[in-house]
């Protein structure tokens, strides 16, 4: 009856697990549709953000060249991970620190090995791992990414563009989980700066436009709001990749809770089914005894 004992406990245990799984699946569920909202609304801005500079860009002989877009010799490289402050959401602050490794061990080796490479978190979780695996972190923004707010945003893409074109950084990288659907998250990797011109295909309305001043100015005024809704993008698809990320873990928890349940209740229907046979058989056999 001890066994007994013991397999009821267990069973009460992952109930109380299954309801804590299941109760925060829900919570990240709700999260993840006002997520999926600010996502919605800020794709259609930067993609039209970039056409246009694209479009104006195409209209002069030359590239422009600015502040934001000149290749740097001085200065180190800054690498930004954006993760998340808590975990339980499977892979996705894993994905985001092992994709800064590979950049650390791959295409900025060398870099790395002088002392130019230098990594900023947004996320406790990835501070936590980076440092584990021996990374020095030059700074945080933890607090920014908890309910991300284009204020703050902006705050932060202005020290970065100082820190370029202080010539205290010579490249940026930002590293985040772009949001596909609630399953599935892609790591992205891309050069922040300098800002390349996007590469998009030109609009047959661009003759049409009269500009003022001109084009040049136009594009060296858009770029640094083109780098503002940049990094805020990059927070609010993290961000609805950690919801999606957690509901889809904790869905994958609740049924492997309600799977055991299963299983520890028919573990405890025969241990149950023994020891009532064992009694019978004790009985049987005293009456035996006592006929005899």
């Amino acid at each position: 009856m001890a066994n007994l004992k013991d397999i009821r406990t267990r069973i009460n245990s992952v109930k109380t697990t299954r309801q804590v799984t299941s109760a925060m699946k829900m919570v990240s569920a709700a999260k993840l549709k006002k997520a999926q909202d600010d996502i919605s609304h800020i794709r259609p801005y930067t993609s039209r953000l970039a056409s246009i500079i694209h479009d104006l860009n195409s209209s002069l002989d030359d590239d422009i060249s600015c502040a934001y877009t000149d290749e740097k010799k001085e200065g180190k490289i800054l690498i930004l991970v954006v993760a998340s402050n808590r975990g339980l959401c499977g892979a996705f602050n894993t994905n985001a620190v092992k994709e800064t490794q590979t950049m650390i061990q791959g295409m900025l080796k060398d870099e790395y090995k002088n002392g130019e490479v230098v990594v900023g978190v947004m996320g406790k979780q990835a501070e936590k791992m980076l440092k584990s695996r021996g990374i020095r972190i030059e700074f945080e923004f933890n607090d920014l990414i908890q309910a991300p707010a284009f204020s703050k945003t902006k705050e932060v893409a202005q020290l970065l563009m100082s820190g370029f074109t202080e010539r205290k950084y010579k490249r940026i990288y930002l590293v985040y989980n772009e949001f596909a659907n609630a399953a599935v998250q892609k790591i992205q990797a891309y050069q922040y700066l300098p800002f390349s011109i996007p590469k998009l295909e030109a609009t047959s309305h661009r003759s049409h436009y009269m500009l003022e001043p001109d084009a040049n100015s136009i594009i060296s005024a858009l770029i640094p709001e083109m780098l503002q809704a940049m990094l805020f993008q990059a927070l609010l698809e993290s961000q609805a990749s950690e919801h999606g990320a957690r509901m889809t873990s904790m869905h994958k928890a609740t049924d492997n809770a309600s799977e055991l349940i299963r299983d520890l209740q028919l573990s405890y229907n025969k241990a149950r089914q023994t020891a009532i046979t064992n009694e019978i058989i004790e009985v049987t056999g005293g009456a035996d005894a006592l006929s005899g």
